[in-house]
């Protein structure tokens, strides 16, 4: 009896999704490195995606500033030109603290500790911010706020009374829903193999929270400081009530959207899909 024919060698591209199995490990390996990572380049790469973020937010600003648009319109466009954020974050690399919330995959098999899991976020959170305040600070002294006979500036200040009135309670239930849609966008992302797979992964999940109105803590920290130095510095319409755009409104509203995102995120996108497709050992 002659051998059995050798296995053919696999393609060398292969054009099929990551299988969700998949991307779990790969998730998995990505936040071993991650939780790991040293202080200064984890530093550094969190305030490049805090800038990302805030080009997101400025390009979905140019949209919501036209009043010519229908609700929906304004919405659903500004959602998807919001995603160009998210899609430097992912492809040109970098640290975005929403997105990191999945290292709990690595943290629930036991591969990094609670105490590497959390300084993880404390660095990548405060690095964000830095990179948003460093945004922030260049768009002010751009004058791009004036653009569109100062319409721009106008609709960062609508947009930040908006996230400050509501209750905390309300913001905490917003920010869970936001960063659900989120990491299901670094989700799909994962399931790609080129730049446009990874692309067209994240576009619909990041385009419906922005659309619906979700919390997104860093993308809070351009909206909320510029709209708060558009007060300081008296660049506000005749009439505008601007009295909730205070650095405790600011507070009021990071804080449970920051805490909402990490329950989405870690929650109910982490450990549910690691709970689906962990490895079972034994």
């Amino acid at each position: 009896m002659t051998d059995p024919a050798p296995a053919p060698p696999p393609p060398i591209f292969n054009f099929n999704a990551y299988s969700p199995a998949e991307i779990q490990e790969a998730i998995e390996k990505v936040g071993v490195k991650k939780a790991t990572m040293a202080f200064l380049p984890s530093f550094m790469l969190a305030m490049v995606a805090g800038g990302s973020i805030g080009l997101g937010a400025l390009y979905y600003t140019i949209v919501a500033c036209d009043p010519d648009l229908s609700f929906a319109t304004t919405r659903v466009v500004g959602g998807l030109v919001f995603s160009l954020g998210l899609a430097i974050v992912l492809i040109g690399g970098a640290e975005l603290f929403t997105g990191n919330n999945l290292i709990v995959m690595a943290w629930a098999s036991g591969k990094i500790s609670t105490t590497e899991v959390l300084r993880n976020w404390l660095i990548v959170y405060c690095g964000n911010l830095v990179g948003s305040l460093g945004l922030v600070i260049l768009v002010l002294l751009s004058h791009h706020p004036d653009f569109n006979g100062g319409r721009i500036g106008l609709s960062i200040l609508n947009t930040a009374v908006a996230k400050i009135s509501p209750d905390m309670v309300t913001l905490f239930f917003k920010g869970i829903l936001c960063n659900m849609l989120v990491c299901l966008g670094v989700w799909l992302a994962y399931a790609g193999r080129s730049v446009t797979d990874k692309i067209v992964g994240l576009i619909l999940p990041i385009s419906a929270f922005v659309a619906a109105g979700f919390e997104h803590c860093i993308a809070n920290m351009y909206f909320l400081p510029l709209a708060w130095l558009l007060t300081e510095t008296g660049q506000v319409p005749a009439g505008f009530d601007a009295s909730v755009i205070t650095i405790p409104g600011i507070i009021h509203n990071l804080v449970p959207v920051t805490l909402g995102n990490i329950v989405g995120g870690a929650g109910l996108v982490g450990f549910v899909y690691w709970t689906i497709y962990r490895k079972v050992v034994g």
